[in-house]
């Protein structure tokens, strides 16, 4: 699988993690940044990394911030994206099988480097549920963006 990820400064350590997790499982990781610690703004890596899921270059996303809040807001500011923010693995399978979302969004001072890998896993291992009344309600949620 193609999976875009950003981050800001607060993430940095915990997108490092994940994406040499990623790596070791076989994904295909395009790394929109940041790559240091100096200070940034994050609405610049969460947009870019949800423009290429948006575009197709990616098949899904994920979002890092110090609370995943700010990045959430971000990458659900691209039409086409569904970005959650994840802070449980229940959350994380409920909302691929109920709202098959593209993106996700952790806080690095949220959730740990194990809890986030976690996460991560069950995220990408869930498929959506492909249910009409789901699938009816993903369509009025994308609608609201027209």
């Amino acid at each position: 699988m193609k999976i875009s990820i950003g981050c800001d400064h607060g993430a940095l350590a915990l997108k490092e993690k994940i994406v040499t997790h990623l790596s070791r499982q076989g994904h295909e990781v395009s790394d929109f940044g940041t790559y240091t610690l100096d200070s940034c703004d994050y609405p610049d890596f969460a947009a870019a990394a949800a423009r290429a899921v948006a575009d197709g270059r990616c098949d899904r996303g994920i979002v890092l911030c110090t609370t995943g809040i700010g990045v959430s807001i971000s990458a659900n500011k691209i039409p086409g994206i569904r970005c959650a923010l994840l802070t449980d693995t229940w959350t994380a399978k409920m909302t691929r099988l109920h709202n098959d979302t593209n993106m996700m969004a952790m806080g690095a001072g949220v959730v740990g480097e194990n809890l986030a890998l976690e996460i991560v896993d069950t995220w990408l291992n869930t498929e959506f549920s492909g249910e009409a009344r789901h699938q009816r309600r993903i369509d009025k949620l994308m609608a609201l963006e027209k």
